[in-house]
Order: C-alpha cells, then sequence, then structure tokens
C-alpha cells in the first residue's frame, strides 16, 4: 500500500508518496501564491488546487496510491458552502485594521480558558474570524461549515466535512483544553452549529477517483503538522520527549511541561494532540527569520563559517518576525559579516539559540528530536547538543517529520503497518567559545526577563 500526502507549508507546499516502509518513493513541490482581493491578503485557492490535483492524479498512476492524506500549517481557516468556499482563505500574516482590532479583542476569552495567548496578525486564526465576521458578515452566514485548513483539503478533495482537534487546538481561541469541548468565544458568536462533527486525525472520510484509469482513492482526515511530528516520534515508543519542529516557524512541544509554567506574554501556549491532549508548546518563527538574517541563503553552511562568526562575536538579536519569546524588540545584527556565508552561519546560529532559550522556557529536560528542514545536514541539531550537554538528541532519519506523522495517522487507520525509520542521535559539535557566544547572545536579550531557566552549556 502506499499513501500520498500533501502537506501544505505557509511557504513551501509538498506532495510525497509513502510506501508502509516509512520511505518517501516520491515527491512535488510548489509554492503557495498569496494574492490582493477585496483589499484583503487571500490564498490563490485555484492555483494551489490545480497543482495539487495533477500531483495526486500522477500519484494514482505512477504509484497506484490507495489513500490521500493532508499536513497543513496552523492558523487558517476555510468557510464552505454546499460545494465551495463562501469567501477566499485569509493570509494569516495580516493585522486588522485598529479600530476593528480594538472591537474584537475584548471578546477573546481569558488565557486561563483556551491557554491561546493574544498574538498579532492571525495567528489566532478565531480572532481573524472575528474581523472576516465584521467585514463580510453574509461569508459566515451563507457557510455550511467552518474548517481547518487541513479539513478544507481533505472536503476538498472528496471527504466530507469534519472537524479535528489538534487543529481546532492550535493556539485558535476556539477550544478550551482542559474542558476539550469549544471555547466560549464559540458559543458567544453562534458558531457552533458551523463546526461539524469531529472525526480523528487519519480517519477515512471519504473517496474519489485518481489518475487516468480512476483509482479510488480513500480520502483521510488531515492534521496540522506540527502535532503531525509529534504522533511520528511518539509512536515509535522513545521515551519522554521534546520535539522541535523546524519550517517557517520553530515549534517546540514538551508535553511533559505543566501547563501552568506557560507564559502568555512569550508565544508559549497549548497545542492539542490527536487524541485531543493538551501539549505545552513555544514557538518563534525561525525559518522566516533565518531566511530574512540569511539574504535568503540556500544550501549547506560550512562549520568553519560557524566558527569565524562565533570568533568575531557577530550575532543577530531578535526579532525579525512577528512572535516569539522575546516580544517587544526589532532585529539587529551586531559585529561584522564578512561574507554571504557567513551571514548564513549567523541566522542558523540564531535559529539554534532562541531554540535553546525555548527550551529552558518549556521546561525541557527529556530527549530532544529535531526535525524540519533548517536542520538540514544536521547542523542545527549538533548545535543544540553542544548548548545542552545535558540532554540526549535525536534528529529524524528525514526532513519530513511532519509528513512522516501525517502518513502514519493514515495507515494506522486502515489498520496497516507504517515502519517509519528510527531517529538517529546526534554527536554534538565542537565549536570553540560557543558557550561564552551564547552567555553573549542571553546578556543582551534577556534583559527584563529574569524569569529565564538557567540551563544550557557552560
Amino acid at each position: 500500500m502506499k499513501v500520498a500526502v500533501l502537506d501544505f507549508g505557509k511557504t513551501n507546499s509538498k506532495l510525497f508518496v509513502f510506501g508502509q516502509d516509512g520511505r518517501i518513493v516520491d515527491e512535488r513541490r510548489t509554492k503557495p501564491d498569496w494574492i490582493r482581493k477585496g483589499g484583503l491578503s487571500v490564498l490563490d485557492e485555484t492555483a494551489l488546487h490545480d497543482w495539487a490535483l495533477d500531483a495526486v492524479n500522477e500519484a494514482a498512476d505512477v504509484h497506484g496510491v490507495e489513500g490521500l492524506m493532508v499536513s497543513g500549517h496552523g492558523c487558517t481557516f476555510a468557510l464552505v458552502g454546499d460545494t465551495a468556499l463562501t469567501h477566499p482563505i485569509l493570509d494569516y500574516e495580516q493585522e486588522p485594521p485598529a479600530d476593528v482590532a480594538a472591537r474584537i479583542d475584548r471578546r477573546i476569552p481569558d488565557f486561563a480558558e483556551t491557554f491561546s495567548p493574544r498574538l498579532p496578525l492571525g495567528f489566532n486564526y478565531g480572532r481573524h474570524m472575528l474581523w472576516l465576521q465584521e467585514v463580510e458578515p453574509g461569508a459566515f452566514s451563507s457557510a455550511q461549515a467552518i474548517l481547518g485548513y487541513p479539513q478544507y483539503w481533505s472536503w476538498r478533495f472528496g471527504g466530507r466535512a469534519v472537524s479535528e482537534v489538534s487543529y481546532l487546538g492550535c493556539h485558535s481561541h476556539l477550544w478550551a483544553p482542559r474542558k476539550r469541548d469549544f471555547s466560549s468565544l464559540v458559543d458567544a458568536e453562534g458558531w457552533r452549529g458551523r463546526m461539524p462533527a469531529f472525526a480523528r486525525a487519519g480517519a477515512v472520510i471519504g473517496e474519489r477517483r485518481f489518475g487516468g484509469a480512476g483509482r479510488p482513492v480513500a480520502i483521510h482526515n488531515g492534521v496540522h503538522d506540527s502535532n503531525a511530528a509529534l504522533h511520528a516520534y511518539r509512536r515509535q515508543n522513545l521515551g519522554p520527549l521534546t520535539v522541535v519542529s523546524t519550517g517557517t516557524w520553530v515549534i517546540v512541544l514538551n508535553p511533559d511541561c505543566p501547563l501552568e509554567a506557560l507564559d502568555r506574554e512569550r508565544d508559549m501556549l497549548a497545542n492539542v494532540d490527536v487524541d485531543g491532549g493538551p501539549v505545552p508548546t513555544i514557538r518563534f518563527m525561525g525559518g522566516r527569520e533565518f531566511a530574512v538574517i540569511s539574504g535568503n541563503w540556500q544550501g549547506a553552511i560550512a562549520p568553519a563559517a560557524i566558527q569565524r562568526a562565533i570568533d568575531a562575536g557577530t550575532m543577530a538579536l531578535p526579532n525579525f518576525a512577528p512572535g516569539g519569546p522575546l516580544p517587544g524588540r526589532t532585529g539587529e545584527i551586531l559585529g561584522p559579516v564578512s561574507d554571504a556565508e557567513q551571514r548564513a552561519a549567523v541566522a542558523l546560529l540564531y535559529v539554534a539559540l532562541m531554540s535553546d532559550l525555548s527550551l529552558d522556557l518549556i521546561r525541557s529536560s527529556n530527549t530532544v528530536i529535531v526535525d524540519g528542514g533548517l536542520n538540514a545536514g544536521g547542523l542545527l541539531a549538533s548545535l543544540l547538543a553542544a548548548l545542552r550537554p545535558g540532554q540526549s538528541f535525536l534528529q529524524g532519519a528525514t526532513l519530513e517529520g511532519s509528513a512522516t506523522g501525517a502518513a502514519a495517522l493514515a495507515f494506522e487507520s486502515v489498520g496497516r503497518e507504517f515502519a517509519a525509520e528510527t531517529p538517529d542521535p546526534v554527536r554534538a559539535a565542537d565549536f570553540k567559545g560557543l558557550g561564552r557566544y551564547r552567555d553573549a547572545w542571553r546578556d543582551f536579550v534577556t534583559h527584563g526577563f529574569a524569569g529565564a531557566a538557567a540551563g544550557g552549556a557552560q
């Protein structure tokens, strides 16, 4: 059996074909387009759908896939009627007008109920729902269902409209993790009736024929991408884990952290796993910040460039994108930058130092697994292992932990084995002066945040 996974990221969208041995046997990639329409930034849904349909048809013809699964980035919702969207899908990277924000922000539930901090833009998609309801009330009145982004695509490709807990529970303001039910906002706004019945991530919710031969393909309920990565490793019985999932966002999930440790001011929140359990989380927009700091560097970074950056004391200070654990700061680079690769080295060091700080704040003392695109070549994981010698570090055997977890959910739902590769041990990097570099960086960025834990390298 083979399963196609559509992994819709904010910056990159991908299709992977997985076999039951856990290996990716084929893939295709594209970039979603965010366009202006009606004064708003919205997804070019038609272009992304057409690309995805071609990719799935090819996967059906070439590989005989029997299932289609979706993994999707957070912060995004879709309003659908009987057969189509009632409004284009909003880009979460836009702020409501100040007068609208002042009105809608008064209606947001307390952090103690939702464990969703009040974030800018549409990082809480319930906030964007309130905004859209104000400016386009007809989109809501004509909607049959409110869907999370992965559920939209599962529905679009032939599944029934369903809800899924890992997506609704992803800092949306729409979910109360301790009650395992919708938040007070959903009832206050009259949205509960448009929230479809729940199905577990991976459950079969429909069937459609793909490819030239019209091959029947099961449609599986989609999943939030970072929670899919968490599932990919939890199912391997590796013991207590913290997962550092990297992409446009760096998402650090530690199920062992107490909910009481979450600080709403530092982009700490409770995600919800695929079975409804709360997962304490901290995050920052590490992939976006790496791109900004590095000047969109592509490719490997030589260890010698890392050492040069450390020796020069050149460092990036937050923030180069909204959100994250150090709010209210504007990003800057201190010290000399000799060439483009050294700038990229400074950017990767920044991601490592922000991840290290995040691991302290989320009280991580268990085994850490690092996966995703920012760990290409294993350099990020080796930096973190050097910064935190008291912890064991592993890295995913594939960079595609989210897609792998999504595939596992699809195979499991139909009773098929899925033998994902075991994560590899990480050898700590050996950079001279890294501990002093980290201490100097912390001195710059933690002023006013004396509550940060004191773990890490000496």
